[in-house]
């Protein structure tokens, strides 16, 4: 439960490819009453709708002009959050192995990440919102009240898809896996426009051995001390 306060804050939570960022920020937001922003989810869409799109990420003209009709919203489809590029729900399809290969890339994007920021920070702008993504407590919202960074082994990460790929009729060899994760952890934390990386700030959870529920205590705890003490 939260406490009975009117003051609410910005909660950002950064990390590497399936260290349970989303299901983390999703699962904290219920819990204050927040609004849950999945902003790789959005990087996804955009991938998506250029592959959809056959635009070609080396042409920058179109890729610009892709931004500008692409529409990025968050509705509730039963208890669970699901992305919707231009109206249509494409939660399941932005969790695809060839979207997963591509998004990284695509987010390396300047133009990209120009766009999309703009959207995340409105989005953010009467706080009470919890954020997940690779540069939300770097670059998105740097003076966010707590910031987490989370990480977890990479054989955990692999499992972790692997159920979530399963669990959406999606299917990949564990080595396409691996080596979707391992590329995207490269090309995330080389990149130059707001690389992947700890904010000097940031609470580190390592849930390679923790629970859903041992994570959620965990970041809860934290928050309820910000909120109350901020």
């Amino acid at each position: 439960m939260i406490p009975d306060t009117d003051h609410q804050i910005t909660i950002a939570i950064d990390g590497f490819s399936s260290c349970g960022k989303s299901t983390l920020a999703n699962d904290l937001a219920n819990q204050l009453g927040y609004v849950h922003i999945d902003s790789g989810a959005m990087y996804r869409a955009v991938t998506l709708y250029l592959l959809q799109n056959q635009i070609s990420l080396h042409h920058a003209a179109a890729v610009d002009d892709a931004l500008q009709k692409i529409e990025i919203t968050f509705q509730l489809a039963g208890s669970e959050v699901h992305t919707f590029l231009n109206n249509v729900d494409v939660e399941n399809e932005i969790r695809s192995i060839a979207v997963s290969e591509l998004v990284s890339p695509v987010a390396a994007i300047s133009a990209v990440r120009s766009n999309l920021v703009k959207q995340q920070r409105s989005m953010g702008e009467n706080k009470g919102i919890v954020m997940d993504g690779r540069d939300i407590g770097t670059v998105v919202f740097p003076d966010a009240e707590l910031k987490l960074f989370m990480t977890a082994s990479l054989n955990v990460r692999i499992t972790r898809r692997t159920l979530e790929l399963q669990d959406k009729g999606l299917v990949a060899t564990r080595e396409q896996i691996e080596r979707s994760i391992t590329e995207r952890d490269r090309i995330d934390s080389s990149r130059t426009d707001s690389p992947l990386r700890q904010a000097d700030d940031a609470i580190v959870i390592d849930n390679t051995n923790l629970t859903r529920q041992q994570q959620l205590k965990t970041a809860h705890n934290l928050a309820i001390k910000k909120i109350l003490y901020h």
